[in-house]
């Protein structure tokens, strides 16, 4: 059991200082002068660091016009690394290197994606890298259609590639301008394209396969149709359902919230209104790409995304926030102590109370980073900034999500560092956080037993 703690520890330990060595690397990287097409002070090249490799997409400057093509390249590779994970590109790099992946590698890679069982841990990873790409790709081919018209055949090549790796991994770093996809809010194909990978990234790599082998069942009849989704396990139901539902929620009250907004939706006829409510309800879950103005949106419509981003995608992707299934846990929970019942119930399983504790964990953690950044930045701005757009952007960071209230680059170097801080503990995840600081159990904690007391609560 110690030396099970001890590699966990060795994992984490590696993704966080592998995330920060990448980083300060990245930073460097885009402060060379090869990478600029004029000066750019260090803090900026480090802040847009930050926000690539943690999957983000909050700038300080605009990547269109600051970065020349090797500039674009670094940031393309940075998202790329950053939504793949540090353990997985390592992985990828003993693959194209024909390295064996020996034992030592094969546990870290269980640890790093909660896996049961270290067998077939790396075909999973396989599956993984080369999904990631198949899905990049046919992204890339869809925007193709949009791009290569517009910008011409090399140019929108590259234009449909980078997009499609930002989209993917939820980066939301676009290199079209400065009002990310803006230009194309009553654009069907850029709409959507974006929108499907967006969700495909964001429920999960375990629920793509568990879909997939289950779906293969279902075309060879060795399962009946009516038993396709029951036989999903728990975390794909729970990640398909929750994920429809905050979609759909928060579709509908984008549109009855901003639909007379003249400066957001109010502009567009009916079917165009629901595509833009659509797709700032999916790219509040960690994307980051917008087509209507986020620093226009009605205070109602910030907070409520505000919540959106600070929930999030689903474990086991590129997505941020404390994950859909996170909260559904919690809110069985809630409901199971309402009923009066003891075991936390769904879809005919019980829930064990450790996985009820580690929900409980992360969501505190990341409601206490998220709390303590809004009140740093609140003290460091004057009063002039308002209290909901400054939500909006500490949402945006402890959630990787990196929408914006046009605040960002309007503010203090030292608010700007705060922003930095959350955007690596989002991409951490609040899980990693805690356990990182955690010291080992002692030796009495696991043979003695307190006396039980009641304190008041509520």
């Amino acid at each position: 059991m110690e030396r099970k703690k001890n590699i966990r520890w060795n994992t984490l330990r590696m993704t966080a200082a592998g995330f920060l060595g990448i980083i300060l690397l990245g930073g460097v990287l885009l402060y060379l002068p090869i990478s600029n097409t004029k000066p750019i002070a260090f803090i900026d090249a480090l802040f847009t660091s930050v926000t690539s490799v943690c999957v983000t997409g909050l700038v300080t400057i605009v990547p269109a016009s600051q970065f020349t093509i090797f500039g674009k390249i670094v940031l393309l590779l940075l998202i790329q690394i950053g939504g793949l994970g540090i353990i997985a590109c390592g992985t990828l790099f003993l693959f194209l290197m024909n390295k064996k992946i020996t034992v030592q590698d094969r546990v870290l890679l269980k640890e790093a994606y909660g896996a049961e069982r270290l067998g077939g841990i790396v075909i999973f990873v396989k599956k993984v890298i080369l999904g990631t790409f198949l899905v990049e790709g046919a992204g890339a081919v869809l925007y193709a259609f949009q791009f290569i018209p517009e910008y011409g055949a090399v140019k929108g090549i590259c234009y449909s590639v980078f997009h499609a790796v930002s989209a993917f991994c939820n980066a939301g770093i676009d290199i079209l301008g400065e009002n990310s996809l803006a230009g194309y809010a009553v654009n069907p194909l850029v709409n959507f394209t974006t929108i499907v990978l967006i969700i495909l990234s964001g429920i999960g790599f375990s629920v793509w396969f568990d879909v997939v082998a289950n779906g293969r069942k279902l075309v060879r009849r060795e399962i009946p149709g009516r038993w396709w989704f029951a036989r999903l396990c728990l975390q794909s139901k729970l990640a398909i359902i929750i994920t429809l539902v905050l979609i759909a929620a928060g579709t509908l009250f984008i549109f009855f919230a901003e639909n007379r907004n003249m400066e957001t939706l109010g502009q567009f006829g009916t079917g165009q209104k629901l595509m833009a409510s659509l797709f700032q309800s999916v790219t509040t879950r960690t994307a980051g790409f917008y087509t209507v103005p986020q620093g226009a949106l009605h205070e109602e419509s910030k907070l409520f995304c505000a919540i959106l981003m600070f929930i999030g995608g689903s474990p086991g992707g590129t997505a941020g926030g404390v994950k859909t299934t996170t909260m559904a846990m919690l809110l069985l929970a809630c409901l199971t102590f309402v009923r009066g019942g003891n075991d936390t119930e769904c879809m005919g399983r019980r829930i064990t109370v450790a996985n009820f504790r580690t929900g409980f964990c992360v969501v505190m953690v990341a409601f206490v980073v998220f709390i303590t950044g809004t009140i740093l930045i609140l003290i460091i701005e004057p009063d002039s900034v308002l209290l909901v757009n400054v939500i909006y952007e500490t949402a945006s960071a402890v959630g990787t999500v990196g929408l914006t209230a046009d605040l960002t680059p309007h503010l203090s170097r030292l608010s700007q560092c705060v922003l930095m801080f959350m955007m690596y503990i989002g991409r951490l995840g609040p899980l990693t956080l805690a356990l990182m600081f955690v010291g080992k159990t002692h030796p009495r904690d696991r043979i003695r037993s307190l006396p039980e007391e009641r304190i008041m609560v509520g």
